[in-house]
């Protein structure tokens, strides 16, 4: 384990969110219509649909097999369909995709799926094999076989390996795509899974390395849970030992959301955090041979806070003073961890946002830190040397465009892994060595469509209150200012997500190349609104509980930006989003009815007065606010789309899609929102995939036709 941070360990629990984006003139100026004035739904006799909450339920399932019939013949029946369906299946399944790896000893690893590994195979190379146009692998696991031999449908959930015996991991799958999975001991010399080895059972948790014959466990099973179904506790685990008998560490107060631990087998340091919400933690330093567990001194919760190697990071979501100096939020700082916790304060600060500047991403090599920032939300590294911090020239890195950097081995090596890609440029992956300054392109995508043929644009929208607002535009050359265009809104704004350019043959396919079917090049458009992190921490809290609005303001902002520019038009102009861009495009829905001819809204939150009682919704209260306290009630009521909908209003066609596997946003936020719209009889379809958790798929198979499933409808609605 060399880092334990806040913001890495939300990006985990958040993680299948971003899968859902599609990388694969009237104005309303009113406020939002009032919703129905009641408590939080504890007075369940309220809420006719409440039966909905059972997921598996045999009456409930008769329901979710009842409107996905509808929805599959009203929408998957078409030619188009079936050509945008084969279309991202054949993107998915492609053979020419990046096989992105991770380094251990002198090995490369990678999970790998195709038409022939529909679950997907674990695998290695070397370096040298790896550079080759078609690599040799050696084939560590396949799970069609495991799932065949096993009768489970297990989805791949990552492997963690012994640093100092690669050949010891653990495996963790999940059933059907579900956050809650199972750890299982395997060997990769014989290539099979140890017999009587760790196995942690099926629930929300995690186990980390300490040695050969110890473990870091945290498990949410029965009476181990906080309120928000996470794990509440960090236990150690000998081998040999039932797992019941694994000694408490640390445990954490219910209300709290989960807590994590790590290893760092070069310093010998364990770690324990404790999650207090999304934005608030607490950091200890644990010995696994003493027992001593010590809290990292003078930290307020709020900073994020990590550990690598000998050194304390720290990033302040506010402005922070100590010792009469003010750091800025949203900054970069370090400090050496053993000179903390003796009460010296000798902070440097690395990074240091600005107004169109902030922080995406740090990573360290053996000898480099890389800053990874956003100016105005394109990339730009800066490298600085671990010895004394100073800045250290590169040359060749690609720009205009977004960057993702990894090390490749941060206790041998001084090289990156880099990723490059932009609306209209295949992803690329090269092989950056600091030392060196060289750069080497290793792998890339193909063109899956027409990009020299597109033209991206980056614009700002002015929202209700001044706010400059940037969104991304993404058309045809020769697209006409006719007003007549089929568009499409991307949105998330929300847990200081940040919204990047990327490739997407998906996207380039099925909506923006013209086709005889649909007549029309399509136009993308990516806001960046308001409770994303494109600006750091200010551009997120900006939108958070009471100020909610302003990221709904400001995705409006920008659908009247797209119409007054005569892009588009209302009929012509369709929103999508999931997850916390579900419940986005549930208020578009609910509020600005007037602007969309069609709205797309997946896996999301849509009824606010019981999110936080349902699943993981515990953990979100930071985000959006508590409705059990009535003043909070107040203000969250207003962007709760369950309780806006009017069955008297007008509104465009919906699509409602979720997942029966998703153990992270319940489904019945879609379910009793797809009764509502039915029973006022308003044009609207839903589709549950029955398996796939949070991401809304378990396999490319799945994927591909819940793709297919929103442009279609897309179509439909908007190119008619």
């Amino acid at each position: 384990m060399k880092k334990l941070l806040l913001s890495s360990l939300i990006a985990t629990i958040l993680a299948g969110c971003q899968s859902l984006t599609p990388s694969d003139n009237q104005v309303n100026n009113n406020p939002p219509p009032t919703p129905q004035d009641s408590p939080t739904m504890n007075n369940t006799q309220q809420d006719p649909h409440l039966w909905l909450e059972d997921v598996t339920g045999d009456k409930q399932l008769a329901w979710v097999k009842a409107h996905n019939d509808k929805a599959d013949q009203a929408l998957a029946k078409t030619e188009r369909f079936s050509d945008i369906q084969k279309t991202i299946l054949t993107i998915l399944n492609s053979n020419e995709k990046i096989a992105y790896v991770s380094k251990r000893g002198e090995f490369y690893y990678n999970f790998w799926t195709d038409d022939k590994h529909k679950h997907g195979i674990w695998r290695r190379t070397t370096l040298a094999e790896y550079k080759k146009a078609n690599p040799k692998w050696e084939v560590l696991l396949d799970l069609d076989e495991l799932n065949a031999k096993e009768g489970e449908n297990w989805v791949w959930h990552g492997a963690s390996c012994l640093d100092t015996d690669h050949n010891k991991c653990i495996i963790s799958l999940s059933r059907g795509g579900a956050d809650a999975d199972v750890s299982r001991e395997f060997d990769i010399k014989s290539k099979s899974f140890v017999k009587n080895g760790f196995y942690r059972p099926e629930s929300k948790g995690a186990v980390n390395w300490i040695d050969g014959d110890l473990l870091y466990l945290t498990s949410a099973s029965e009476g181990e849970q906080t309120d928000s179904g996470y794990a509440n506790s960090v236990k150690l685990w000998k081998r040999g030992t039932p797992i019941e008998s694994a000694s408490l560490v640390y445990k954490a107060d219910n209300k709290h959301t989960t807590v994590a631990s790590g290893f760092d087998q070069e310093t010998n340091q364990g770690y324990v955090l404790d999650v207090i919400d999304f934005y608030n933690s607490n950091l200890f330093l644990h010995n696994p041979k003493t027992g001593q567990l010590d809290e990292v001194k003078d930290l307020p919760t709020s900073l994020d806070k990590g550990i690598h190697k000998e050194f304390l990071t720290l990033t302040p979501r506010e402005d922070w003073t100590i010792n009469g100096k003010t750091y800025k939020a949203g900054s970069f700082l370090v400090t050496k961890l053993k000179d903390w916790q003796q009460g010296k304060r000798d902070i440097k600060v690395l990074f240091e946002p600005s107004a169109s500047m902030s922080l995406d991403g740090v990573s360290w090599t053996k000898n480099y830190v890389v800053i990874n920032a956003l100016d105005d939300v394109k990339s730009v590294l800066k490298v600085l040397s671990i010895k004394d911090f100073s800045p250290v020239a590169v040359q060749g890195i690609p720009q205009n465009g977004k960057l993702d950097v990894s090390a490749v081995d941060d206790k041998t090596s001084d090289e990156l892994w880099l990723t490059a890609s932009g609306f209209t440029t295949p992803v690329s992956l090269h092989l950056f060595d600091i030392k060196k300054n060289s750069l080497s392109k290793l792998k890339s995508t193909p063109s899956f469509f027409k990009e020299e043929d597109f033209v991206v644009e980056q614009h700002f929208a002015t929202s209700l209150d001044g706010t400059k607002v940037p969104y991304f535009l993404v058309h045809h050359k020769e697209m006409k200012k006719d007003g007549d265009n089929p568009t499409l809104l991307y949105g998330y704004g929300g847990f200081e997500v940040s919204l990047t350019p990327a490739y997407s043959g998906g996207v380039g396919n099925a909506w923006l190349s013209k086709t005889s079917k649909n007549g029309k090049h399509g136009v993308y458009v990516l806001a960046n609104i308001r409770g994303g992190g494109e600006y750091g921490p200010s551009w997120h809290q900006a939108a958070l509980k009471q100020n909610r609005h302003k990221a709904y303001e400001d995705f409006s902002a920008v659908a009247k930006d797209l119409i007054a520019k005569n892009i588009t038009n209302p009929k012509r102009l369709g929103v999508q989003g999931g997850s916390n861009g579900g419940l986005l495009t549930g208020n578009m829905l609910t509020q600005y009815p007037e602007l969309f001819g069609a709205v797309v809204i997946q896996v999301p939150l849509l009824d606010m007065s019981r999110y936080h009682k349902l699943l993981a919704g515990a953990s979100w209260v930071a985000e959006y606010g508590d409705p059990d306290k009535a003043e909070e009630w107040a203000y969250i009521k207003t962007f709760s789309p369950y309780h806006l909908f009017d069955e008297k209003k007008a509104y465009p066609p919906v699509l409602l899609t979720t997942s029966t596997r998703d153990d992270r946003v319940h489904p019945a936020h879609a379910r009793k929102m797809m009764a509502k719209l039915s029973e006022a009889g308003k044009t609207a379809y839903y589709y549950e995939n029955i398996e796939g958790g949070h991401g809304g798929a378990a396999n490319n198979e799945q994927r591909a036709y819940m793709t297919a499933l929103a442009y279609e409808f897309l179509w439909q609605t908007l190119g008619q």
